[in-house]
């Protein structure tokens, strides 16, 4: 890593060598390093009256339940966003998966349609229909 002074600040720049990364601290995916993990991102608004609700039901039920489904191999994990947007509470779930395949396996064949239980769809105002994936092409994580 190279480092130059610009007053106060100081201005990083890594060093990126044919795809790796030189830079301490970093976990890079594919290239015959990791497989790229995918990343499936859904979006759900609600009113404020029900968000709370709404929290609970995905914390408490839905993402048990799916942390439950054992047979969802290459399941990694799942995040749960929230933030008020003018009248409405938006939620996003970022879940974490070791490949397509696995994320096939939790959505089916039509992987990107969204996964959205009957009991969520009662309380939801609108929702995405499709989620968006990604691969995950780099990392990193806190020093603390």
């Amino acid at each position: 890593m190279s480092t130059r002074s610009i007053g106060m600040l100081e201005l990083k720049v890594m060093i990126i060598n044919k795809g790796s990364i030189a830079d301490k601290g970093w976990s890079s995916y594919g290239k015959g390093e990791k497989q790229n993990m995918i990343s499936r991102i859904w979006h759900g608004w609600i009113t404020p009256g029900n968000a709370e609700k709404y929290e609970a039901m995905l914390k408490e039920e839905i993402f048990v339940g799916i942390q439950n489904r054992h047979h969802i191999r290459g399941f990694e994990g799942i995040q749960l966003l929230r933030r008020e947007v003018g009248e409405e509470v938006e939620f996003v779930t970022i879940m974490v998966f070791d490949s397509l395949e696995a994320v096939r396996e939790f959505a089916g064949k039509d992987y990107e349609l969204a996964v959205v239980p009957k009991k969520a769809r009662g309380v939801l105002s609108h929702f995405d229909e499709r989620s968006q994936h990604y691969e995950i092409r780099a990392e990193r994580k806190g020093e603390g």
